[in-house]
């Protein structure tokens, strides 16, 4: 029986079951009759086909030089390039290509030390299946903590960073380093009497040794959020109601020289604190705004009074002026005229009187 091999295509010869040889492309003679059978595949993809014992088939020389295999070992990878270009990544396990329309060649990987995948280029590890590795990222103004199973191995700086997951879990803690601001807000203090105030406070902070804060500190923002309070608690206690709203500019400088004694303990350094306002209760509220209008009315009836006394010393000196002056006192007149005539359409004088005298009868209505 002659059968025929295409060019794309390799058989595989058996006879009563047992393997012969790889037939080549062009016509086949296979005699049935002697128990012989055959298998036809393409050769243009993976090699996929279980009925097929690999280890026997690689005993036939033509079939080892038609093929590349490739055995990946459990903690490795491989790249598999086809004609010089990523194709993909291979798992731990054997694989077999056909080797004849396309060049394959891997590179094989080690995964058992998790810094190594940085050395990688970042084209390569865009391959890698998703949970052999994990990707993180520290930003611009931060260092990064890095930790093998919980367990603290190096600082990071600022970049992207890849990890091999293989037995090991990599976690990265960030810590921000730049100049941070803490907010105190609606934070409710008693004073020495007694007063409950909320006070609205903010400080600036800057992360000195980060290893250190997270090594040695459980939450050190949260300790730091408490120190603050702490402090103020300590400066409003002191003082009585009235006399902290007279101090409330010195707050921050109180507080701000109390942390820079605790700075070595929280490995920080703080730059500034200031108040951003007091809350009062609404009582306490009413009675300063009471107090205020009462304040300010005192000060409208000082200045009242001032205007008044000076408006009567100064009719006082006119008056003086005028009786030691005729001429003013005519003057006077004349100006009381020049007002009236701007109020009245027409004004009849006689002779029979002075001109005050005309003047007040006008004005009474005699006239």
């Amino acid at each position: 029986m002659k059968i025929i091999i295409n060019e794309n295509e390799r058989g595989f010869l058996y006879k009563n079951g047992v393997y012969q040889r790889m037939l080549e492309p062009g016509k086949q003679k296979i005699w049935p009759l002697f128990g012989e059978t055959f298998v036809k595949v393409k050769v243009d993809s993976k090699l996929d086909f279980p009925e097929m014992n690999l280890t026997v088939l690689r005993e036939d020389a033509a079939f080892e030089k038609s093929v590349a295999v490739i055995e990946v070992p459990d903690d490795k990878l491989a790249i598999h390039f086809v004609d010089g270009r990523i194709s993909d990544v291979l798992k731990p396990g054997t694989y077999t290509f056909w080797n004849i329309f396309n060049k394959h060649n891997f590179e094989i990987v080690d995964i058992t030390e998790p810094e190594s995948a940085g050395n990688l280029p970042v084209l390569y590890m865009n391959h890698m299946p998703a949970n052999y590795y994990s990707k993180l990222d520290v930003s611009d103004g931060e260092t990064g903590l890095l930790f093998y199973n919980g367990v603290f191995q190096h600082a990071l700086k600022s970049g992207q960073y890849f990890f091999w997951n293989y037995n090991t879990t990599v976690t990265v803690q960030t810590v921000d380093t730049r100049v941070q601001q803490l907010d105190i807000s609606g934070q409710e203090i008693l004073t020495a009497d007694k007063v409950s105030l909320r006070i609205n406070f903010v400080c600036s902070y800057q992360v000195i040794d980060p290893i250190s804060a997270v090594a040695k500190l459980k939450d050190y923002k949260n300790q730091l959020y408490v120190l603050v309070q702490l402090v103020l608690r300590e400066f409003t206690g002191k003082y009585r109601f009235d006399e902290l709203l007279r101090q409330k500019d010195s707050i921050g400088g109180f507080v701000l020289e109390k942390l820079k004694g605790r700075e070595s303990e929280f490995f920080v350094k703080f730059s500034d604190a200031g108040v951003k306002d007091i809350i009062l209760p609404g009582e306490i509220r009413d009675i300063m705004n009471t107090v205020l209008v009462a304040e300010k009315s005192a000060q409208a009836s000082v200045i009242t009074r001032r205007e008044e006394t000076a408006a009567a010393k100064s009719l006082l000196d006119t008056a003086k002026l005028m009786d030691e002056s005729a001429t003013l006192y005519k003057l006077k007149e004349l100006e009381y005229l020049e007002r009236i005539c701007d109020k009245v359409g027409n004004i009849s004088v006689d002779s029979g009187g002075g001109i005050l005298k005309n003047l007040r009868e006008l004005v009474a209505g005699k006239v």
